[in-house]
């Protein structure tokens, strides 16, 4: 039994969270932040913080999947972190594809669906077969949609858009005069996914960080000091707490 099925011990564990089952946010997304200065303050390499980082994405998964909600999208890479040294980014890369043969199995049997979200383009050929394979293989999953933001920026995204709009329209598959937030929204990545109605950054920084800026428009924003390594399932059940206590207006009063 490796460690992410150990977390998997009931059916349902929501008894233990003490938690309601109303207003559970149906998408959560997350920038996990803190895995360098977790490492840091332990002095240790900062390959042991991402390491550390995989347990916590892995009990979260699992609260997810026990809460019922439907969507996860997490930050892992970014479009700017490739600036990030070399060695940093080889392990980082190595660590995706190990954690993600490890864990198919399970995340399969669980019925979590993987879906990558980011610019396939500039993607190493091995990350992005062993990714591409994971989205084939649970493809009909229900259960949970894990979307996983690799090489990803918002600006880029919505860049693209724009592109993908502008030739559409030349090419008459569109008229600019029905061009509206609708239309915009399916030319995105997450053009089949629903918008997230929360936001979780950890490490205390208070940034968007070019994630999702069209999609998180009227999400419920949530920041905690707890560094990524850190933030397992307590914290992420006290997060949906503070959701539950929140009013939504979507403008309205």
């Amino acid at each position: 039994m490796n460690l992410f099925s150990s977390i998997f011990t009931s059916k349902n564990n929501t008894g233990k969270d003490n938690i309601s089952g109303k207003n559970i946010p149906v998408h959560v997304a997350i920038i996990m932040d803190g895995n360098g200065r977790w490492a840091k303050k332990r002095n240790l390499p900062r390959s042991a913080g991402h390491r550390a980082g995989v347990e916590s994405l892995r009990e979260v998964i699992a609260a997810c999947i026990d809460l019922g909600i439907k969507h996860l999208t997490v930050y892992s890479l970014s479009s700017e972190n490739w600036k990030r040294p070399k060695k940093e980014i080889k392990f980082l890369l190595n660590l995706f594809i190990a954690t993600l043969k490890n864990e198919l199995k399970l995340l399969d049997d669980h019925g979590v669906r993987l879906r990558l979200i980011g610019d396939r383009a500039n993607i190493p050929l091995e990350i992005l077969k062993t990714y591409e394979e994971a989205e084939l293989k649970t493809n009909n999953n229900k259960v949970l949609n894990f979307n996983i933001a690799l090489n990803y920026g918002s600006r880029q995204e919505m860049i693209g858009a724009v592109r993908n709009i502008c030739r559409d329209t030349e090419e008459g598959k569109l008229k600019y005069q029905d061009i509206d937030a609708e239309v915009f929204s399916k030319y995105l990545l997450t053009k089949d996914i629903p918008d997230p109605d929360f936001l979780i950054r950890t490490s205390g920084e208070y940034r968007i960080s070019n994630f999702l800026l069209w999609q998180i428009s009227y999400a419920e924003l949530y920041f905690s000091r707890v560094l990524w390594p850190d933030f397992k399932r307590k914290y992420f059940i006290k997060a949906i707490r503070e959701y539950q206590k929140r009013h939504r207006r979507f403008g309205k009063v």
